[in-house]
């Protein structure tokens, strides 16, 4: 079965237990969805797992073909178990790199984006991060972990970190102390300057004490959600490109070879000397919620069902088409995806 089969069979049961979230958080009084952002969460999520099967390369099966110092049994059970422990291992380095170097936190800057923090935020994924993510993956390669162990390890570590994308979920005791949980990844998506850029762990927050990164949640600060530069957006094209954008546009500001280069391979908080100054940071800010009429919201939703279906279809049976069929399904989603976004957003009003 291919990892594409594997996620549209999981999609209903995403479905269901962000169903069961809401409803929870209803119950208690305490509802942390809306659904223009949900909505823009999720055709996210449909973007990205589009992308990569229409441009898949299949780096990893090549180096570990041609550059493998041995090939290690994919029926051993030790095999399977380093393979996890070792994939978490690289996804901590490629997610730091996500939040330290501005080209990595373009591409991930995505899943940030979401001023909410619920289950559909899980699924709120980058397009792009397939571009270069890939590199950080190459030395399980060499080692000769086989291509289908590492696809296998990479889905459970992607799967186990749906659940803690959630606030109806406290605190886990000894649990959050050596693992990834609801507490610690809640407070990787804060923008607090007490939080920001900790809990990398995708599975173990072992890493993350071992490197200096992990902090607990603090109830005397609460969390707050989203990017120090807002989106305001549910445009999921936008989403993707913004940050891209706002690195190039500082290439005019950049005076020779090094800031060029520091433009993309320095934090994403730095900037040329000669680029004007950002504007200051407000911790205590309104979430971007234009209201919009409830005919639009209910039009949104029955183009996001349509979305959902055409997606899972062609995931099924991406391996199997021509390129053709393939791409011009592609671009029939991306552009509903885009629709489900403008309907999201209020109509311009005529200046006249």
């Amino acid at each position: 079965m291919q990892a594409a089969q594997v996620i549209v069979l999981a999609v209903p049961v995403f479905l269901a237990l962000i169903g069961l979230e809401w409803w929870w958080g209803r119950r208690r009084g305490f509802d942390t969805y809306r659904l223009n952002d949900a909505l823009a969460s999720l055709s996210l999520g449909v973007i990205n797992q589009v992308l990569p099967l229409l441009l898949r390369v299949g780096v990893y099966t090549w180096v570990w073909q041609h550059a493998a110092l041995t090939k290690l049994p994919a029926d051993a059970w030790w095999v399977w178990l380093a393979a996890l422990i070792g994939y978490d291992f690289c996804y901590y380095w490629l997610h730091r790199a996500g939040h330290r170097v501005a080209i990595f936190w373009a591409a991930h800057a995505v899943h940030h984006q979401s001023e909410e923090y619920n289950l559909s935020t899980a699924l709120r994924q980058t397009g792009s991060g397939w571009l270069l993510g890939w590199l950080f993956y190459l030395p399980m390669a060499v080692l000769g972990v086989p291509p289908l162990v590492f696809g296998t390890v990479a889905l459970i570590d992607l799967l186990y970190q749906f659940w803690v994308h959630t606030r109806q979920i406290g605190r886990l005791g000894g649990f959050d102390r050596w693992f990834c949980s609801p507490s610690n990844h809640r407070v990787h998506h804060a923008v607090n300057d007490r939080y920001l850029d900790h809990n990398y762990g995708g599975i173990l927050m072992v890493w993350d004490r071992l490197f200096g990164t992990f902090i607990d949640e603090d109830d005397a600060e609460p969390i707050v959600y989203g990017t120090r530069t807002p989106l305001a957006s549910w445009d999921p094209l936008h989403a993707n490109l913004v940050v891209y954008r706002e690195r190039w546009a500082l290439m005019r500001h950049a005076r020779g070879w090094r800031e060029q280069l520091a433009v993309w391979l320095a934090p994403p908080d730095w900037k040329p000397a000669a680029a004007p100054p950002s504007p200051p940071f407000v911790l205590a800010r309104a979430a971007y919620d234009p209201p919009v009429s409830r005919l639009r919201q209910g039009a949104a939703v029955a183009l996001f069902g349509v979305v959902l279906l055409a997606a899972a279809q062609w995931l099924w049976i991406a391996h199997t088409l021509a390129p053709l069929a393939m791409w011009s399904g592609a671009v029939a989603i991306l552009a509903a995806t885009w629709g489900v976004g403008r309907l999201l957003t209020p109509p311009a009003r005529s200046s006249v």
